[in-house]
């Protein structure tokens, strides 16, 4: 998990809907707003493979989605 002090500067304050005051986030709030972020990306992680898996077996994207590879690299360190 992130440093508070790092996600406090990354949200930066908010304003308090209302007193209209500038405030700090507390521990609750800034958990919140990570689970949020977490959630949109593992959504869009998600569409994402939903695209991949519909493509048909020759397209490069899919080959490495799907863990297939033809072909192996040469041992070794490359010559000049």
């Amino acid at each position: 998990m992130l440093e508070n002090g790092l996600l406090r500067r990354i949200f930066r304050r908010k304003r308090d809907e209302v007193t209209r005051k500038w405030r700090k986030l507390n521990n609750g709030d800034l958990n919140f707003l990570l689970t949020n972020i977490f959630r949109v990306i593992k959504s869009r992680e998600v569409r994402l493979a939903w695209h991949v898996a519909r493509m048909g077996e020759r397209r490069g994207v899919y080959r490495v989605f799907m863990g297939k590879h033809d072909g192996t690299r040469p041992l070794g360190r490359p010559r000049r």
